[in-house]
């Protein structure tokens, strides 16, 4: 693809924790703070959200075509920033309800393919950043698990529904009880996230998988994302998901994107999508 115009935002409590770089169609959102892990506060999650909404004005103006997320430093995000709550006075509830899951929900349902490269620690809100990304590749020696059993807490930003849904009540249960750490390779041998790799060259890896995102269909690969979505969340039976797809196919054959893909498949070429 041809280089696009370059934009960077940032924001956040520490002159920008949150930084944001439109580049070749590809968003790439980083959490900038890795004197703390990337630990995050409600104004790092505000800032988080604008950093979304922007990216996908740069999805509708076509200056965007997938999305990268990452952390800055030896961990991707080691969780909420406890450094300034005070027992007693702390509205976990407000943090968690008003400001976090609003923010997963928009990540999810972000109109273009996401990817997040994940080392180190991906704890508590690290880790729901990467259940509401599509698809997640980690280091081979990140750090996955509950350690809110030390805090007498619960696992939150939808640990409970990943750890339960993957690995089963027992294992799920064996990491809250024990606060025990998964490796990046254990955590995908478990089936949590896509790829573990080493740590060297798992930035690259995942710039050049959403790149190669990035020059595919994107409104068929946005389609595939609502039907993975929904057979998830809605629990849809074969014939259920046969019908969806069959909906979302006859929206596609449509699309430019499907005359393009079958005119180059007819002249035995490489399509150029979004052209």
């Amino acid at each position: 693809m041809s280089a696009e115009s370059e934009t960077t935002s940032s924001a956040g409590t520490d002159a920008g924790m949150i930084r944001l770089t439109i580049a070749d169609g590809i968003a790439e959102v980083v959490l900038d703070a890795p004197y703390r892990l990337n630990a995050v506060d409600t104004q790092a999650l505000e800032d988080l959200a604008t950093a979304y909404d922007d990216a996908a004005v740069g999805v509708r103006e076509g200056t965007v075509r997938a999305l990268v997320l990452r952390g800055e430093g030896r961990a991707f995000c080691a969780g909420r920033n406890l450094g300034t709550v005070e027992p007693g006075n702390d509205d976990a509830f407000g943090f968690l309800d008003t400001t976090l899951t609003p923010l997963l929900q928009k990540m999810a349902d972000f109109p273009a393919p996401t990817f997040a490269a994940a080392q180190g620690a991906c704890l508590g809100v690290g880790l729901g950043l990467l259940i509401a990304t599509d698809v997640v590749y980690v280091a081979e020696n990140a750090k996955v698990g509950s350690p809110f059993a030390n805090l007498g807490l619960v696992l939150d930003s939808g640990g409970h529904w990943l750890f339960m849904e993957r690995l089963g009540a027992h294992r799920a249960l064996d990491l809250m009880y024990t606060g025990d750490l998964m490796s990046g390779t254990e955590a995908v041998r478990g089936g949590l996230f896509s790829r573990a790799l080493p740590a060297d060259g798992l930035l690259d890896f995942t710039r050049t998988k959403a790149s190669r995102a990035a020059s595919g269909p994107v409104q068929a690969h946005v389609a595939s994302k609502q039907l993975i979505n929904r057979i998830r969340d809605e629990r849809l039976g074969l014939w259920d998901a046969i019908s969806a797809e069959n909906d979302a196919q006859a929206v596609l054959a449509a699309s430019d994107d499907y005359r393009e893909g079958l005119e180059a498949f007819r002249e035995k070429r490489v399509p150029r999508f979004g052209a």
